[in-house]
C-alpha cells in the first residue's frame, strides 16, 4: 500500500511539473537533460525525446557557457539555490515573446532559479533550472519608467522650445554656484534676448514670433556642449550656463552664437524673417554673494548691449 501511494504521489508530481506555467529543466552533473517539461517543449519547439540526454549547451549554444557553469557549480558546491532576475540579465534562453500586445520586445523576459537536488546518497546529483516568464512585469515596469522619465522631462522643460524652463536651469545654476564655493570652480552665465521682438510679432504675427523663438532655441542647441545648460528665461529671453568657463571663453561662445543667429533666416508662410540678439555675460571670477547676483550681473550686461545699439556682446565689469 505505501509503495502504491508513493507511485501515485510521484505520478501527481510529474503531472504538476508538466502542467505548471514555468519552465522546468533537470540537469545531471554532466549538464545532460533528464527532465524537460511542457513549458520548455512549447517555448523551444523541441520534444522531450529530442532534449533528453543532450547537454544543455548542445541545445542552447548561445548561452554563455562559462557564466552558466560557474552559477551551477556554485549551487552544487554550496548546496543553496541561486537566482537571476530580468533586471540583471533579461533572459537566459532567448524564447519568443507570445504576448505582443503587452510586450515591447520580441523576446521573453525571464527570472531563473537554480536548485540543488540530492540523490538517495545525500549527495547533490542533479540541478533543477526553473524559468519564469516575467514579460508582463518587465514591460509594465519599463513603460512606467518611461512615463516617469517623460513626466520629469516635461516638468523641467519649456513646452515651446524644448529648452530647460526657469525653475530647472536656475536650480542648475544654484548647484554650480555651490560647486564654485566649495571647489573654486569658475562658471559663466550668458543672458540674451531677441532684438525688436515686438516688431516681429506686429509685422508677421505671434505664430511667426513663436517660430523665431523655436529657431533661436535650435541654434542654441547646436552651439552648446553637453555640459552646458540652456534655458528659456521667459518671453524672448534665454540663458546659457557655461560650467568651467571663464569670461574669455564665454565671450567666444556668445560671439559665435550671435553670428550664427544673425546669419539665420526663418521661413514662415512665404516670408523670410531675419533677426539678431543682444547678449550679456557675467562669470564667477569676481566676488559674488549668491547665484542670483550672477543673474543680475548678466542682465545688466545685456542691458548695456541693448542700450548701445543691439546685436552685441557685453561683459559685466
Amino acid at each position: 500500500m505505501p509503495e502504491s501511494k508513493g507511485l501515485s504521489e510521484l505520478h501527481w508530481l510529474l503531472a504538476i511539473v508538466q502542467s505548471i506555467d514555468v519552465g522546468v529543466v533537470v540537469l545531471d552533473r554532466e549538464y545532460r537533460i533528464d527532465v524537460w517539461n511542457t513549458f520548455m517543449e512549447n517555448r523551444s519547439g523541441r520534444l522531450p525525446e529530442e532534449a533528453r540526454k543532450k547537454t544543455f549547451f548542445e541545445l542552447f549554444p548561445e548561452v554563455d557557457e562559462q557564466w552558466f557553469r560557474r552559477k551551477v557549480e556554485n549551487v552544487a558546491t554550496l548546496g543553496t539555490p541561486s537566482f537571476t532576475i530580468w533586471e540583471q540579465r533579461p533572459y537566459l534562453l532567448r524564447f519568443k515573446n507570445y504576448q505582443p500586445i503587452t510586450g515591447l520586445e520580441d523576446f521573453m523576459y525571464q527570472n531563473t532559479t537554480l536548485m540543488p537536488l540530492k540523490g538517495l546518497s545525500g549527495n547533490i546529483e542533479q540541478i533543477c533550472l526553473i524559468i519564469y516568464d516575467v514579460t508582463d512585469v518587465a514591460t509594465n515596469r519599463q513603460q512606467l519608467q518611461a512615463a516617469n522619465k517623460e513626466l520629469q522631462r516635461l516638468s523641467s522643460t519649456d513646452r515651446l522650445t524644448g529648452l530647460f524652463n526657469r525653475g530647472h536651469w536656475e536650480e542648475m545654476l544654484r548647484q554650480e554656484y555651490a560647486r564654485h564655493r566649495r571647489y573654486d570652480r569658475n562658471a559663466a552665465l550668458v543672458m540674451f534676448d531677441i532684438d525688436h521682438f515686438k516688431k516681429i510679432n506686429d509685422t508677421y504675427g505671434h505664430q511667426a514670433g513663436d517660430a523665431v523663438i523655436q529657431a533661436t532655441a535650435e541654434l542654441i542647441r547646436q552651439s552648446i556642449r553637453d555640459a552646458d545648460v540652456a534655458g528659456r528665461y521667459g518671453g524672448e529671453e534665454f540663458v546659457v550656463l557655461l560650467p568651467d568657463t571663464d569670461n574669455g571663453g564665454a565671450v567666444t561662445f556668445a560671439e559665435r552664437l550671435r553670428r550664427s543667429i544673425e546669419a539665420h533666416e526663418v521661413a514662415y508662410e512665404g516670408q523670410r524673417i531675419r533677426f539678431t540678439v543682444s547678449l550679456g555675460i557675467a562669470d564667477l571670477s569676481q566676488p559674488t554673494s549668491g547665484y542670483a547676483q550672477l543673474i543680475e550681473r548678466a542682465d545688466n550686461a545685456l542691458y548695456k548691449s541693448k542700450s548701445s545699439g543691439r546685436n552685441k556682446v557685453s561683459l559685466y565689469q
